[in-house]
């Protein structure tokens, strides 16, 4: 008796010391991953912030005017309305610095500094307009020289250890490049991780305290309640294991019944009591899913139906107008999209004509394109030229703009007696135009900032006159974007050559001539993005029906809802 109850203290402890050691072993394991790991991804989250930064300070330093930005000696006007945006953005963005410098290209030994902003709440202190200073060290030099030969398009720098001037901090680095292709500048956004280490600091001491605590409380509690939740269960499982081996039948009390832990042998215990309920359980599931599946994908076309509504139709607006031939299409990647166009007259004479993009896809992105399309119109038809119109919107949108979306717009608005516009392009894709007797080619112009990314910000207008005879052809980046495979793209010369298999088509088969080169390229590839296109064809007045011939302001074939021709 003696001998049986010291076996059982044994199994007890050797029980108790096995969970002790596997739980040493294991918090040690997962918080050494864990500190890797978590290290690893907040400092790639410093990086991927530091060049969305970058990226967007490109749209406000502009490499073609750099040379103007070094003569002007820090006192312009229009080099002080670039360093108040960097610096707006530098403190809205959470950057520590944010400046653009010209390194000497002799042998990168130096940098001269053109812009240099800081945090308003940083403890450090900018470098003045044209502040020259030897480069850090080799790893900056080669650095520059990767950018500025083109062998990189972005490098970053993470300062952590030895003797340096501020705080452990991260330096992405990406090329100012001018129209011409050259580099002119390299522009750095730097960001202190003081809260890196902090975070991490506090994550090893949370670990430290709770393996601590959780061996305590298992050498304190587990030997009391290991003999009952573990030793008695298990041998009560062996008896009806032999029971039932030797007689084959169901026992009079379930093991669910006599066994009452929470754990997992009680999971044991309760499998063999509740598999038919599971099973039964499992059916109900599946088909409560099959209907809640059905149900959303009821309104999930409901909500497609509702958003192809509210695009105009090309008929109703056009009417017997003859100035100009219209067509847009829209093929969502999902049931919803967050691309959208519109068209709709002004006055008598004005046209108005938007394209625009919705970051994201969805259900978000499809409320937040209502809105935009919806603001757009009102601001248009309240008089706002398209610039005024895309800064009017760009603050409104702002407004309560917690999931940081944003939209690129191009917005245009034509005359259709004279065929001279304005259009603004709020960070959209270039249009391709088309002159009479020559083939489409992109019309690239400096383009703006997307909308709602930064309040109080001016949106850029461009003049344009089209000729009868002329047309272009403005689409979302569903188009240049569309993929085959992992990382070959459509890109904007395959739309160029499939505008021009025909460059004098129509609207609509121009549009067809693209959508059919995409599905081509991709093939059997699932659409990764939504795809807008609109192509406007301009006759010229009323009295230019001899160029029209037989034309009319309305194309014959009927299109679906989302696809409208005039």
């Amino acid at each position: 008796m003696k001998e049986h109850k010291k076996r059982r203290r044994h199994i007890v402890v050797k029980s108790l010391f096995g969970i002790i050691l596997l739980l040493a072993v294991f918090s040690a394991i997962v918080g050494t991953i864990g500190y890797r790991e978590f290290s690893a991804t907040v400092l790639e989250q410093y990086e991927e912030n530091a060049f969305y930064t970058a990226d967007t300070a490109t749209h406000i330093v502009f490499a073609d005017q750099m040379d103007a930005y070094a003569e002007s000696g820090g006192t312009t006007e229009e080099y002080r309305h670039v360093w108040d945006n960097l610096s707006d953005l530098c403190n809205s963005q959470g950057a520590t610095f944010v400046y653009v410098i010209r390194p000497d290209r002799t042998d990168y030994g130096h940098i001269t500094f053109l812009f240099s902003t800081i945090n308003k709440n940083s403890p450090y202190e900018c470098y003045s307009f044209g502040y020259l200073r030897e480069t850090t060290n080799d790893e900056y030099r080669e650095k520059y020289r990767a950018l500025y030969e083109k062998r990189s398009d972005k490098e970053v720098v993470i300062r952590d250890k030895g003797i340096i001037e501020t705080d452990p901090h991260i330096t992405a680095m990406i090329p100012l490049i001018d129209s011409k292709g050259s580099v002119q500048a390299i522009l750095c956004v730097q960001r202190q991780m003081e809260r890196l280490y902090q975070i991490r600091h506090d994550y090893v001491n949370k670990v430290i305290r709770t393996m601590l605590f959780v061996l305590l409380f298992v050498i304190a509690g587990q030997g009391l309640y290991l003999y009952r939740t573990l030793i008695s269960p298990i041998r009560k499982i062996m008896k009806e294991a032999r029971r039932f081996a030797s007689e084959n039948v169901t026992p009079g009390q379930r093991l669910s019944e006599t066994i009452r832990n929470n754990d997992e042998i009680g999971i044991l215990a309760e499998a063999v009591d509740q598999m038919e309920e599971q099973i039964h359980d499992y059916v109900e599931n599946v088909t409560r899913m099959t209907a809640e599946n059905e149900r959303i994908s009821a309104e999930l076309s409901l909500a497609s139906r509702i958003q192809n509504g509210i695009l105009p139709n090309a008929q109703a607006v056009i009417g017997d107008r003859r100035e100009v031939i219209l067509f847009a299409k829209m093929d969502p990647a999902k049931e919803v999209s967050g691309d959208f166009y519109d068209f709709f007259f002004v006055d008598e004479d004005h046209l108005a004509l938007v394209v625009a993009d919705v970051s994201g896809k969805g259900i978000p992105a499809a409320l937040f394109m209502m809105v935009s399309k919806t603001l757009i119109k009102n601001c248009i038809r309240g008089g706002d030229s398209p610039g005024e119109a895309l800064s009017h919107l760009n603050n409104l949108l702002i407004e309560g703009n917690r999931a940081d979306m944003f939209v690129t717009v191009w917005l245009a608005e034509i005359s259709l007696s004279t065929g001279k516009g304005i259009v603004a392009n709020a960070g959209h894709e270039h249009p391709a135009i088309h002159r009479t007797g020559s083939l489409y080619e992109l019309a690239s112009y400096r383009h703006s900032p997307p909308v709602a990314l930064m309040a109080d910000i001016p949106f850029r207008e461009h003049e344009f006159e089209m000729r009868p005879g002329d047309s272009f052809f403005v689409y979302t980046d569903g188009v240049a974007e569309a993929v085959r495979g992992e990382d070959d793209m459509f890109g904007a010369g395959r739309m160029l050559d499939a505008l021009n298999t025909d460059p004098d088509a129509d609207p609509a088969d121009a549009a067809r001539n693209v959508e059919k080169a995409i599905q081509e390229f991709v093939g059997d590839e699932e659409q990764f993005d939504d795809i807008t296109m609109l192509c406007l064809k301009y006759l010229g007045p009323q009295n230019a029906g001899a160029f029209a011939g037989d034309q009319t302001g309305c194309v014959s074939e009927k299109q679906p809802t989302s696809e409208e021709s005039a």
